[in-house]
């Protein structure tokens, strides 16, 4: 697809058709990186988005709860 360069400001810009960033999944933001003489238009993605989807708290278990029990109360004396 071709298109022209639009002056904005003291910059340029184009447009993008937003099917290209449907299917792209870029959303507000992206980072614009120089590869070779060409332009790299990429999205952002959080780094660690998507961690909980599915999360349970119900599942969770104490990590020191199947430790046996010391037998005798006692504090221990050093």
């Amino acid at each position: 697809m071709r298109t022209s360069i639009r002056k904005i400001g003291n910059s340029r810009g184009i447009l993008i058709p937003s099917a290209f960033l449907t299917d792209c999944g870029i959303g507000d933001h992206v980072d614009i990186l120089m590869e070779g003489k060409s332009l790299l238009i990429r999205p952002i993605h959080a780094p660690r988005a998507g961690w909980f989807e599915g999360y349970n708290s119900e599942m969770d278990v104490e990590p020191l709860g199947e430790l046996p029990v010391d037998e005798g109360d006692e504090d221990w004396t050093w």
